[in-house]
């Protein structure tokens, strides 16, 4: 079992920025990858950007391209998704995935609220 708990999420203005983090615990020996995702309210869930634990190579949805940046601390067991140029459509809960031995472990999520 691997446990996934994201936080940094928040009020921001548009324009702004947050760093996500998303700790794994309990067996992370293995873990494949880590992705993020999100939910805006009424809207399905939307793939944000994935990252692959050993090369960590990357990943993005479109609309995130070029704004948002994922990375890992492998150390650490955790990972990071830098989010930058903030507009009110990336208001959503933002959820972590991790991936192990073919499992997908998913996190409660955190709220990412872009507003003035």
């Amino acid at each position: 079992q691997v446990q996934v708990v994201e936080s940094g999420g928040g009020l921001v203005q548009p324009g702004g920025s947050l760093r996500l983090s998303c700790a794994a615990s309990g067996s992370t020996f293995g873990i494949n990858h880590m992705s993020w995702y999100r939910q805006a309210p009424g809207k399905e869930r939307e793939f944000v950007a994935l990252i692959t634990w050993g090369d960590g190579r990357t990943s993005y949805g479109n609309s995130v391209k070029g704004r948002f940046t994922i990375s890992r601390d492998n150390a650490k067991n955790t990972g990071y998704l830098q989010v930058n140029s903030l507009k009110p459509e990336d208001t959503a809960v933002y959820y972590c995935k991790v991936r192990r031995s073919g499992i997908d472990y998913w996190g409660q999520g955190t709220q990412v609220t872009v507003s003035s």
